[in-house]
C-alpha cells in the first residue's frame, strides 16, 4: 500500500515539476499581454487627446463631450481586450489547454463584428444628432414645441434603426431584428397608402370626373 502511494505521489510530483515551466511561461506571456494592452490603451487615449478629436467633434455640435469620451473609452477597451485575448491564446497553448484555445479563437473572430458595431453606433449617434438639428431648424416656423417634438422623433427613429443594425451586426436575435424591420416597413407602407388614399380621394374623383367629361365630348 505504501509502495502504491509512493508511486502515485512520485508520478504526481514528476508531472507537477514538469508542468511548472509551462505554467510560469504561460503566466509570463499573459502578464506581458496585460502590460502591453494597458500601454496601447493609454497610447490610444493619448492620440485622441493629441489630435484633439474631442474638440473637433464637439465644434460640429452634433455630439456632446460626454458622448465623445464614452465612445473613446469603449473603443479603447475593445482594443485592450483584443490584445489580452491575443496573448491569452499562446498562454493557453503553453498551458496545454488546446480546447480552450479553440473557444478563444472563436472570440477573436467575433471581435471585428463588435468593432464594426461600435463604429456603426458612433456614426448613427452623429447622424441622429445632425438630423435632429436639421429638423429643429427647418421646422421653426411651425413653433418651438412642434419643432422640438419632430426633432426628437427623427433622432429616436435613427437611433432605433441604428440599434437594429448593431444587433444584426453582432448576431443577436437576427431573425427577430429582420421581423421587426420588415414589420416597420410594412407599417409605413400601409400608413402611407392609407394616408394617400384617404387624403387624395377627392383629387382622384375630380381627375376622373374631368376625364369622363372629356370622353363624353
Amino acid at each position: 500500500m505504501i509502495d502504491l502511494l509512493n508511486s502515485v505521489f512520485g508520478k504526481f510530483l514528476f508531472k507537477f515539476v514538469d508542468y511548472l515551466p509551462d505554467f510560469f511561461g504561460g503566466l509570463l506571456i499573459l502578464i506581458l499581454g496585460f502590460i502591453l494592452a494597458n500601454v496601447i490603451r493609454r497610447l490610444l487615449i493619448t492620440l485622441f487627446t493629441f489630435f484633439r478629436v474631442e474638440n473637433l467633434l464637439q465644434k460640429t455640435k452634433v455630439i456632446s463631450k460626454d458622448d465623445i469620451k464614452l465612445w473613446q473609452e469603449i473603443l479603447a477597451e475593445i482594443l485592450r481586450w483584443t490584445i489580452i485575448i491575443l496573448f491569452l491564446v499562446p498562454a493557453l497553448e503553453t498551458w496545454r489547454l488546446s480546447r480552450a484555445t479553440q473557444i478563444i479563437n472563436q472570440v477573436l473572430f467575433y471581435i471585428p463584428n463588435v468593432i464594426i458595431a461600435v463604429i456603426i453606433g458612433f456614426v448613427g449617434m452623429i447622424v441622429a444628432n445632425l438630423t435632429a438639428n436639421l429638423v429643429r431648424h427647418s421646422t421653426k416656423s411651425i413653433g418651438e414645441t412642434s419643432a422640438g417634438t419632430l426633432a426628437v422623433f427623427a433622432k429616436s427613429a435613427i437611433i432605433f434603426f441604428t440599434s437594429l443594425i448593431i444587433l444584426n451586426q453582432v448576431g443577436v436575435a437576427q431573425d427577430l431584428v429582420r421581423i421587426i424591420f420588415t414589420g416597420i416597413v410594412v407599417m409605413l407602407a400601409l400608413a402611407g397608402g392609407l394616408a394617400f388614399g384617404l387624403g387624395g380621394k377627392d383629387l382622384a374623383r375630380d381627375v376622373l370626373e374631368q376625364l369622363r367629361k372629356k370622353l363624353e365630348k
